[in-house]
Order: structure tokens, then sequence, then C-alpha cells
């Protein structure tokens, strides 16, 4: 059963690597991401927050295959 958890956390690891970077970028030259003096809009802070927290996913799945791999 262990191994199938590292993999699954490895599998989200490489999923948010290979998608989360792409889809930043394209918010950030989404004409919606900044107002006409160029501030961020609620559209950008919204995205960014999703994306933070993704990331924060992400790392905690790379520890958690890690330790997986460690201790098992």
């Amino acid at each position: 059963m262990h191994i199938w958890l590292i993999v699954l956390l490895g599998l989200n690891v490489v999923f948010n690597l290979a998608v989360w970077p792409q889809f930043v970028r394209r918010v950030g030259d989404d004409p919606r991401a900044r107002d006409e003096h160029g501030n961020p809009t609620k559209f950008l802070k919204v995205h960014n927050v999703l994306f933070i927290a993704a990331a924060a996913v992400t790392i905690a799945s790379l520890a958690g295959a890690t330790l997986g791999v460690i201790l098992d």
C-alpha cells in the first residue's frame, strides 16, 4: 500500500511541475490580469493564491514521497 501512496505523491509532483508554470504564464499574459494603470486585478491576485496553494501541495507531496522512499 505504501508504494502506491509514494507513486501517487510522485505523480502529483510531476503533474504540478508540468501544468502550473504554464498556467501562471498564461494568467500573467491575460488582459484581465492588470487594469489600465498596470496594477494587478483581483483576477491576478486570486490566481496567484491558487498557484501558491498548488506549490505548497507540490512541496508537501515531494516531502511525503521522499520520506516514503527513505522509510519504506
